[in-house]
């Protein structure tokens, strides 16, 4: 009976040291085995950083793409053709030559002539009459107080005006006008405006092309970027 007993009680001690082995605590944290080398970083997925990471992420490798396209962009920018207009030459032949001295270094070229008003010369002259009868009276009265060189304006703008005279110097004009004034005449002056022609030079500029602006035929040009043709 005491054989039995003992036994059944080595069975019960076995049955629970297996019990304990099995459901038994684990390991602590302290003995745990690392989960890489010492100084080795853990790698992580995206969707396991916290919401602030993950978000702050996308923005900074979007702003690397788009400073990279802007850079791209910028080389290709200065490595484009362009166009810009040369000008104004005064003469067709000035405008001849330098378009022979660029002709080597642009795609193409061609010449554009536009009118340009500039300061002429200064009008000394008696103010319109109401007809030419007057106009002629005012003109007869001029000669018997010796005033020469004058006319009577027949048509255009200043019809039945007496003109006393054109000058390039406002300081001579001046002189002519105080002149007939002092002879008894309402003289007046003013600096007529005087339409020209202007001569510009159309080019297109190729990518990388070293064009001179200091070149002699080009002195005192102007130039201006123009739509290309």
């Amino acid at each position: 009976m005491l054989v039995r007993l003992l036994f059944v009680l080595l069975g019960l001690a076995n049955i629970a040291l297996g019990a304990w082995l099995w459901l038994g605590q684990p390991y602590s944290a302290r003995d745990a085995l690392p989960a890489a080398d010492p100084g080795v970083p853990l790698l992580q997925l995206l969707s396991e950083l916290p919401p602030a990471a993950s978000s702050a992420a996308a923005p900074a490798a979007s702003a690397s793409l788009a400073a990279a396209a802007a850079d791209t962009f910028a080389a290709d920018a200065s490595d484009e053709r362009h166009c810009v207009a040369l000008g104004p030459f005064a003469t067709p032949q000035d405008v001849r030559v330098a378009r022979q001295a660029l002709e080597a270094k642009v795609e193409r070229s061609r010449v554009r002539q536009e009118q340009a008003t500039e300061s002429g010369s200064w009008w000394v002259y008696l103010p319109p009459a109401a007809n030419r009868v007057q106009a002629l009276a005012s003109a007869r009265l001029l000669a018997d107080r010796h005033v020469s060189d004058y006319f009577v304006v027949s048509s255009g703008e200043h019809a039945n005006s007496v003109s006393l005279g054109l000058f390039k110097d406002p300081e001579n004009a001046r002189r002519r006008r105080d002149e007939v004034i002092a002879a008894g005449f309402p003289a007046s002056m003013i600096q007529r405006a005087e339409t020209v022609p202007a001569y510009w030079l159309d080019l297109v500029v190729p990518a990388g092309a070293g064009i001179d602006w200091r070149n002699p035929q080009l002195a005192g040009v102007q130039s201006h970027s123009t739509p290309c043709f």
